[in-house]
């Protein structure tokens, strides 16, 4: 039975032996990096990654990596390749095929189908002086001195320096295209920081819950509309244009301050000219509004026309925050 004291130590040596195969890879950089990465830049067709076993595993990471920073990719598995799926490569396609050993079965059958059509083949494997390497234009080398695995099998070292290799090749690609905030937010619309950049004001609008009374609406009708919709809040409309707010905060202070409001109207109460944000106004600005007035809520317009109330419990749901 092993002890804790092992296996945090063993976990150590794991993470150090991979440390420093990633360290390594510095040093195996020359003109084959930097002259795969302008090929794939100029390319006038898709970024194909294969590869086969764990470096499959790695090649699906790298096109998701790839597709998500602006370099369109797919992914080819080596096995399948040569059963038909050969088909989807075009002959603007640059591909960057990964092995370890370069030299399995199913790589030597497939780097000559690779290159046949003239498209440009990047290597990213451990032995320079493989099958692969031999038959690639560039040949990234990602050289392990020994797997993590404690019998030196198991790919482990090795894959995590695909990895890297990978994620280098992408982070260039981007300072190579200028990709910046806004277009990573254009391929991640549904993260956060997606959100963040492209959601607007009218995209969270619950249009079934828009508070509204005129300005000689009742107390009573005030506090039933405010109820109803739930938002603690309705906004004060006249002749089409928003005039004034009142919250369940006005409504509590009403009370405190008086015993009878029977002949009072919505429009003594209300606090005149209210924050309003543009309904195509972005949400990160609507929250920065919110902050800095420390209010919970905004009426949305749009073309002076009111549209209905934002509050903050919306922006929450979005998990923008």
């Amino acid at each position: 039975m092993i002890s804790n004291e092992n296996i945090l130590a063993l976990a150590k040596k794991t993470i150090m032996t991979e440390s420093e195969s990633i360290i390594k890879l510095t040093s195996f950089l020359d003109d084959n990096f930097s002259n795969a990465a302008q090929a794939i830049y100029n390319s006038k067709g898709r970024l194909v990654v294969t590869g086969i076993g764990k470096s499959a595993i790695i090649a699906q990471k790298m096109v998701a990596t790839f597709n998500s920073t602006g370099t369109p990719s797919l992914f080819l598995h080596a096995a399948e390749a040569i059963h038909g799926d050969l088909g989807m490569l075009q002959k603007d396609d640059v591909i960057i095929c990964i092995s370890k050993s370069g030299n399995s079965p199913e790589i030597k059958v497939l780097v000559p189908l690779l290159t046949r059509f003239g498209n440009t083949l990047i290597a990213i494997t451990g032995n320079m002086t493989s099958f692969l390497a031999k038959g690639a234009k560039y040949v990234l080398n990602t050289t392990v001195d020994k797997e993590a695995c404690p019998i030196n099998l198991a790919p482990t070292s090795s894959t995590t320096a695909q990895l890297v290799m990978g994620d280098a090749l992408a982070v260039c690609l981007m300072e190579m295209r200028d990709f910046k905030p806004e277009d990573f937010a254009v391929y991640h619309p549904g993260g956060a920081l997606g959100k963040k950049l492209l959601l607007r004001v009218k995209d969270t609008l619950e249009h079934t819950l828009k508070p509204m009374v005129a300005p000689d609406a009742s107390i009573q009708q005030v506090i039933f509309e405010i109820s109803e919709k739930r938002l603690g809040v309705t906004a004060v409309v006249e002749s089409d244009a928003v005039i004034g707010i009142i919250t369940d905060g006005d409504i509590r202070r009403m009370l405190s301050e008086r015993d009878q409001f029977k002949d009072l109207v919505a429009r003594d109460i209300m606090t005149k000219n209210p924050k309003l944000i543009q309904a195509t106004d972005m949400v990160t600005d609507a929250l920065n509004t919110l902050e800095d007035f420390s209010i919970t809520q905004l009426i949305v317009v749009e073309n002076n026309e009111y549209k209905g109330v934002l509050h903050l419990h919306d922006i929450l749901k979005e998990g923008i925050v």
